[in-house]
């Protein structure tokens, strides 16, 4: 009996050491919904025995978040506003991890006929039709990147009076485009791990500018003292690491690859 209450307390102990820290990283919606950390975060607590705690919102709620501290690890893709995180002292260093791109889905019918590779020239011909679009309207990184495509169309303020922003994230956009037959920009990582697709089908992919790339970086310690630096820049260090990119790699959803690993490249 004695001896039951040793191994006990034993396994305990053990399992309590397994994850006697764990770290918070404040991502983007993509990488939670499309699974990608489903594999990738086990993977890195076996490895290292740090847990983690993922607070998944638009890439700019993350980076509010991380501008209070409330985070140790920012896992976002808006090259421009990461960047302005860095300039700001927010973090030491802004890490390339890896990238994917954006996709134009709508009606497998394509009633505003935008199929094809370029971006603004599909972004005209809805506007020019009033076609239903829905937008995330919430800061993320895709929303920043439609955004950018709008405005590089001369359409800023010319949408059309089908656009329609939602607040929403990825998921929940996808859905309202497939229950009214609307066009919507998704990353293709969530895209393919949707399953609620209805008649929607990608219509325009290919364009150099759908680019997606994703950065990694610890919370700056210096700023926020509560900042579990090592830990944190474990986390950086392994996820851009040969094991970690080739886990990113790995990730497929019916064999099609989400998200492509660049470590080390300065995208």
């Amino acid at each position: 009996m004695k001896f039951r209450r040793i191994l006990a307390a034993l396994l305990l102990a053990a399992g309590a050491a397994a994850h006697a820290t764990d770290i918070t990283v404040a991502s983007t919606t993509s990488t939670e919904q499309s699974g990608l950390f489903g594999q990738l975060l086990p993977a890195f607590t076996q490895a290292t025995g740090i847990g983690v705690k993922v607070v998944a919102v638009g890439t700019g709620q993350a980076i509010d978040i991380a501008r209070r501290g409330d985070a140790d690890v920012l896992f976002v893709h808006d090259r421009a506003a990461e960047l302005k995180f860095v300039a700001e002292g927010g973090t030491p260093r802004r890490y390339p991890v890896m990238y994917n791109d954006f996709v134009l889905v709508g009606p497998r019918s394509d009633p505003a006929g935008v199929k094809g590779q370029d971006i603004t020239a599909a972004l005209g011909k809805l506007a020019a039709a009033n076609a239903p679009f829905i937008s995330r309207g919430d800061r993320s990184g895709t929303n920043a990147a439609e955004l950018r495509y709008w405005k590089a169309a001369n359409l800023a303020d010319h949408k059309g009076s089908g656009y329609r922003e939602c607040g929403c994230g990825m998921g929940p956009a996808l859905n309202i485009a497939s229950a009214g037959n609307a066009y919507v920009l998704t990353d293709r990582g969530t895209w393919l791990s949707f399953r609620n697709r209805g008649d929607l089908a990608i219509l325009v992919e290919g364009d150099k500018r759908l680019f997606n790339q994703y950065g990694v970086m610890v919370v700056n310690p210096q700023k926020f003292p509560q900042v579990k630096a090592a830990e944190a820049q474990k986390f950086v260090d392994w996820v851009t690491s040969p094991a970690g990119q080739q886990a990113i790699a790995s990730y497929k959803v019916g064999g099609e690859q989400l998200f492509f690993p660049n470590a080390g490249t300065d995208n």
